[in-house]
């Protein structure tokens, strides 16, 4: 005899819990199904999560219970030649009150929390348990999914995928195909331990502040990425990044880039003397709407990674808050259609239009162009070595008269075989994806 519930969710990260989270809170039977051995056990530690706001929705003041690491209070972005790097630094009073402006997080821990609090709003959280198939009807609608468990059915009004970039089920559903290599990136990550002081005067932090670090350029040599290092309360959160394209053409090893940014002397001394704790690996989608599938079916919905719900664009780089947003917005659509007793594609379109009216899509249409962008041959290993040639120009006194800044910047072009129309022209394209 088959199992039934509402809504059935796929995956026990921040989009499928919160999805969870949301149609229990509306009432409906739902089950949450996690393939690991507890939810976040395969997720990968070493996050930041910007829009904190988004998840208060849900669950008001979660910071105070919450595994959280440490609030963002400081942000760089760092552009980097093989021996030197030019930094934008920002850090902001307002940042350091309540609902903050991120967090840092260990992934494994930061799960759990979230999972247990859909259970604790009346959701089944089912772990160590492995999706088959999608179940369907005779018209084809997804009715339910198969499990690798005895008596292994389980029926549904509405199926919500939640499992990640690689969604088995969202294919099954006929709602995305294969990414192409260009279209994802491989982060690889480690955690290292470093006494909490020694954190806390290395970044410039007091208390409870933490601080992303974000860098770009000769970090991953030719490979299109870039490379982050994150402040919890006793570690570092660090890694790349890296297009898996790019990462094919150059032919190098994604571990191999990860021990040299270590190694760039803007990096050695933050990670000096830190204990690895952690290393691993995570595919991440990067296309922005272009690689954005079908987010409804009849009976089925795709949330989060699943939905390539990742955006980056070289100056914001976020999945944890679009996970979540989408994710809450895809529990009250199943909610709601579960309630009515109509799952068709029809009904469940009022997820696309919840979405429509969020920032989520908001945002991916507004910076369409950035993910391209962002991935520039120029923008990734031609402009930052120039800008750390002009500030070492600008900055060295040598005993001689100093040239023009402008003077510099064209010599430093001219060395680099940037002519002046393509200089304008990236400028122009980058207006485009990010200022108008």
């Amino acid at each position: 005899m088959s199992l039934s519930y509402d809504v059935v969710v796929v995956g026990a990260g921040p989009a499928g819990s919160a999805a969870a989270l949301a149609a229990a809170r509306a009432g409906r039977r739902v089950l949450l199904i996690e393939r690991g051995e507890y939810a976040g056990s395969k997720n990968v530690s070493g996050a930041a999560f910007h829009a904190p706001q988004v998840l208060a929705e849900l669950v008001p003041d979660f910071w105070r219970t919450a595994p959280v690491e440490r609030h963002v209070a400081r942000r760089t972005v760092s552009f980097t030649s093989p021996g030197a790097s030019f930094t934008l630094d920002f850090r902001t009073a307002s940042w350091g009150r309540p609902p903050f402006a991120g967090f840092t997080l260990l992934r494994p821990r930061f799960d759990r929390w979230l999972a247990d609090q859909a259970a604790a709003a009346g959701a089944t959280l089912l772990t160590d348990t492995v999706v088959d198939d999608l179940l369907r009807d005779g018209s084809g609608r997804v009715t339910g999914v198969r499990v690798r468990r005895p008596q292994g059915e389980i029926e549904a009004r509405v199926v919500v995928a939640a499992d990640g970039v690689n969604s088995f089920l969202a294919r099954r559903a006929g709602l995305r195909g294969e990414l192409r290599a260009d279209q994802v990136s491989l982060g690889v990550k480690e955690v290292v331990a470093l006494d909490r002081r020694v954190i806390e005067d290395r970044f410039a932090l007091t208390g409870d502040e933490g601080m992303t670090c974000e860098y770009v350029g000769s970090v991953t040599e030719d490979v299109k990425g870039g490379a982050f290092i994150y402040t919890n309360r006793e570690s570092l959160s660090l890694g790349v990044i890296v297009q898996v394209a790019s990462l094919a053409e150059r032919r190098v090893p994604a571990y191999e880039l990860l021990e040299r940014f270590k190694a760039h002397p803007a990096v050695a001394p933050l990670v000096r003397g830190g204990r690895l704790l952690e290393y691993s690996a995570h595919m991440l989608p990067e296309a922005g709407l272009e690689g954005m599938p079908k987010l409804y079916s009849d009976g089925g919905l795709v949330v989060g990674g699943a939905a390539g719900l990742c955006f980056a664009t070289g100056l914001y780089l976020e999945g944890i808050n679009f996970a979540i947003a989408s994710g809450a917005a895809a529990g009250e659509t199943a909610a709601e259609a579960a309630g009515a007793g109509r799952a068709d594609a029809a009904a469940l379109r009022a997820y696309q239009r919840r979405l429509d009216r969020s920032f989520v899509l908001r945002d991916f249409r507004r910076y369409r162009r950035a993910p391209a962008f962002a991935m520039s041959e120029r923008l990734q290993n031609v402009y930052p070595g120039v800008m750390t040639a002009l500030a070492e120009q600008a900055l060295t006194s040598r005993g001689q008269p100093r040239r023009k800044l402008l003077a510099v910047a064209r010599a430093e072009l001219r060395r680099a075989g940037v002519p002046a129309w393509r200089l304008l022209r990236d400028l122009w394209e980058g207006g485009r994806a990010y200022g108008w």
